[in-house]
C-alpha cells in the first residue's frame, strides 16, 4: 500500500518537474528543478530496489 502511494508521489513530482522545464528559461527556477530531479531520482531508486527485493523473495 505505501509503495503505491510512493509511486503516486513520484509521478506527481515528475509531472511538476516537467511543467517547470516547459516554462521559458527566464521563469525557470533552477533550484526547484535540481531539487525535483534529486527527489524523483531518489524515489525511483527506492521503488526499483523494492521491486527487485520483491522478485528475489
Amino acid at each position: 500500500m505505501s509503495i503505491g502511494i510512493l509511486a503516486l508521489v513520484t509521478m506527481a513530482l515528475a509531472i511538476t518537474q516537467s511543467y517547470e522545464l516547459i516554462k521559458p528559461e527566464e521563469k525557470q527556477n533552477n533550484r526547484k528543478i535540481i531539487a525535483l530531479t534529486f527527489l524523483v531520482t531518489l524515489l525511483t531508486a527506492v521503488l526499483t530496489i523494492d521491486l527487485i527485493k520483491n522478485f528475489i523473495v
